[in-house]
């Protein structure tokens, strides 16, 4: 199975939009998504109506911190006053096909657990110890993780790949056990200093994974701002930031 991996769109309808065409000229054939698909961005609504149409099955969706706090009302944890204003702006906005669209097809949770190809995965926006909030990065203990072959997960909006190696009972493999974790980065407001629209798509065959990007129309985004929220955001997509 070519699995595509997508996280943290937010909102970006032109990144998307060149995302898919992408996955679709590689030959994706099911899809992972990791939660904040809204908010920040001008096009939450588009966003959710695109995904509603994709041409694959889609194994898993759960909220990110971005969803649970639009659909609570809970912006306790935003770090910045522009960032509570973006979000309460989203819930204004969002139509009733998109409040169901988040409450009744994806998991609330912030995290799922499925079998992609008969491997054990775990899909969590942040981290198990903090599935909205929390991040995965390499050098941590992640000993919580050891049962999954995957573990796929956004929020950080930076990419990764690594592979850890568990002690297991089991001769035949050298009594190890693998984990590999994947970050797919960030579709539609990426931080890794680079301003194009990042994705993945992983073989679950062969364990062959791709982290991708892929350069998409940033001047159209940006004109759909509108001084509609803190300028940063319509700002920051030009240097990836």
């Amino acid at each position: 199975m070519n699995l595509l991996i997508l996280s943290d769109i937010h909102g970006n309808l032109s990144a998307l939009e060149r995302v898919l065409a992408e996955a679709e000229s590689r030959q994706a054939e099911a899809c992972v998504l990791l939660g904040d698909l809204i908010d920040y961005g001008m096009h939450s609504s588009q966003v959710l109506r695109r995904l509603e149409e994709l041409p694959w099955p889609c194994l898993c969706s759960i909220w990110g911190n971005h969803e649970h706090a639009v659909c609570t009302e809970d912006y306790s944890r935003f770090s910045t006053l522009r960032g509570r204003q973006s979000a309460q702006y989203t819930r204004e906005r969002l139509e009733e096909r998109d409040w169901r669209f988040l409450r009744e097809r994806m998991t609330q949770a912030g995290k799922q657990e499925f079998f992609a190809d008969g491997k054990r995965c775990l899909a969590v926006h942040g981290g198990l110890d903090d599935p909205y909030w929390g991040s995965l990065a390499p050098g941590e203990n992640r000993a919580e993780y050891r049962d999954y072959d995957y573990v796929f997960s956004g929020h950080s909006h930076v990419p990764h790949f690594f592979e850890t190696f568990f002690p297991a009972d089991g001769p035949g493999r050298r009594n190890r056990k693998k984990t590999v974790f994947l970050n797919p980065g960030s579709v539609g407001q990426p931080r890794n200093l680079c301003p194009q629209a990042q994705f993945a798509l992983l073989d679950t065959d062969s364990g062959q994974a791709q982290l991708l990007r892929t350069p998409y129309d940033v001047a159209r985004e940006q004109a759909a701002f509108g001084g509609q929220t803190d300028d940063f955001y319509r700002e920051r997509l030009a240097y990836g930031i």
